[in-house]
């Protein structure tokens, strides 16, 4: 890895990285991943398709993240509060317009049942952290008030808090005046609403009790939602898979493109291991889009550890099933994913050209802040905290890597676990894909 001087923008004053040909994984087991009873995931399949989590109940965790749209939305930025139907066709209620769209791609959620996801979010703010309070950290103001079992679990329990997201604006409902108020934690905190909900719900409560739980708590219902999630969305399946187990089942194309992703490519030195990420933080210069999470900038990891080292750093993520869950990058600034692969070969020359009509815009959505892209000081701090080093490669070659990230889809994930349920315990509407024009 190397970093980039401000001159570095228009010319690479340091040495490039040598290729990089790393060990392919070790097949993927059961042993990768956690298990959970099958009453649990069928608890957490319908929290999952539930919009009684939002405050206004009517947004579900799988309007985000819906099986039908590769675990995601097909959009670049996800419209949550004050949105109605799915992926591109979602558009915003003239009767509760929001206030602000959600200002970070739904990223999916594929494999993160396996063990090794410690680390949640795009800027990594739930974590697996032996010095933070039952051993994983939260952002400040929300954590943890009992032990949970994966740092999946903790994440799910956020989403609801976030006004944007799920929780509506203050005055709307109780669950936002209590986030408002920052009363998160405790009785009669915004948790505790949302777990009193689900116990006043008789099949929820009983469901809950044949697992030995009263008194349903927030960690209960996060945990369920990780059992489901873990389970549902296991992709371990794809040709790549079966050819780690001995199979023939690449094609030379995506043999040779698998050389180049482990060698010359040097793809894998970051997307490494058995699930192509190395669970790390990286800035690549991605061009920014939307209201930002800070102002319109967004600097991802570091405004979680405070670093300047960790500015525009974001999370690595998995390219399992990549090719179903555009459009990509921390804030989907390419719907395609060709696009994004020719990013990462010269990412300064990817910023300071960028096309803004490769971010995917939809329906009511048209309207994308491009502050930060329009303001120049920001973009040379993007193009500034870029470390990784350009890679040549000739169109063939490209090809090549794509039909190789094509061999990493799982075509059955997400389609042999339970589905999406035909209602759900609380009688309330599941969003439905627009049909077909």
């Amino acid at each position: 890895m190397l970093k980039r001087s401000l001159g570095a923008v228009c010319v690479v004053l340091f040495g490039s990285v040598a290729a990089f040909a790393g060990p392919l994984p070790a097949p993927v087991s059961d042993d990768n991943f956690h298990s959970s009873p099958a009453e649990l995931i069928a608890l957490g399949r319908d929290l999952f398709f539930d919009p009684i989590l939002s405050g206004n109940r009517n947004i579900a965790c799988a309007t985000c993240h819906h099986p039908t749209l590769g675990t995601s939305d097909a959009m670049s930025l996800s419209l949550g509060e004050g949105g109605i139907g799915l992926g591109e066709s979602r558009s915003i209620d003239a009767a509760n317009k929001p206030k602000t769209r959600i200002p970070r791609n739904a990223p999916a959620l594929f494999n993160l049942g396996a063990k090794e996801f410690t680390v949640m979010f795009h800027d990594g703010r739930t974590a697996k952290d032996r010095h933070a309070m039952f051993g994983i950290r939260m952002p400040q103001g929300r954590t943890l008030e009992r032990p949970m079992p994966s740092a999946l679990a903790a994440q799910n329990i956020l989403p609801v808090l976030s006004p944007a997201e799920m929780a509506g604006d203050p005055g709307e409902n109780d669950v936002a005046d209590a986030v408002a108020a920052e009363r998160i934690l405790g009785p009669n905190g915004a948790w505790d609403i949302l777990a009193h909900r689900i116990d006043a719900i008789p099949e929820y409560r009983q469901r809950f009790g044949q697992l030995g739980i009263t008194g349903i708590h927030i960690n209960d219902i996060g945990t369920a939602l990780a059992a489901f999630i873990g389970s549902e969305f296991r992709a371990d399946e794809s040709p790549f898979d079966k050819f780690l187990r001995g199979e023939d089942a690449m094609t030379e194309v995506q043999l040779e493109g698998m050389d180049l992703f482990y060698g010359k490519a040097r793809c894998s030195t970051c997307h490494s291991g058995s699930f192509q990420t190395d669970h790390n933080f990286h800035a690549i210069g991605l061009p920014q889009l939307g209201p930002g999470k800070d102002g319109y900038a967004d600097t991802g990891h570091g405004m979680v550890t405070g670093v300047a080292d960790d500015m525009y750093r974001f999370r690595t993520p998995s390219l399992r099933n990549v090719t179903e869950t555009a459009p990509y990058g921390h804030n989907g600034a390419y719907s395609n994913l060709e696009d994004v692969v020719i990013h990462h070969l010269d990412a300064v020359k990817g910023l300071a050209k960028y096309d803004r009509s490769k971010a995917r815009l939809s329906g009511d959505l048209e309207a994308y802040d491009w502050s930060a892209m329009d303001n120049f000081d920001e973009v040379m701090r993007i193009a500034e905290a870029i470390e990784i080093s350009d890679v040549a490669l000739d169109q063939v070659e490209i090809d090549k890597i794509m039909a190789f990230l094509g061999a990493l889809t799982d075509p059955t994930a997400g389609k042999r676990g339970l589905g999406v349920p035909a209602s759900v315990p609380s009688g309330l509407q599941l969003d439905q894909l627009a049909p077909p024009s």
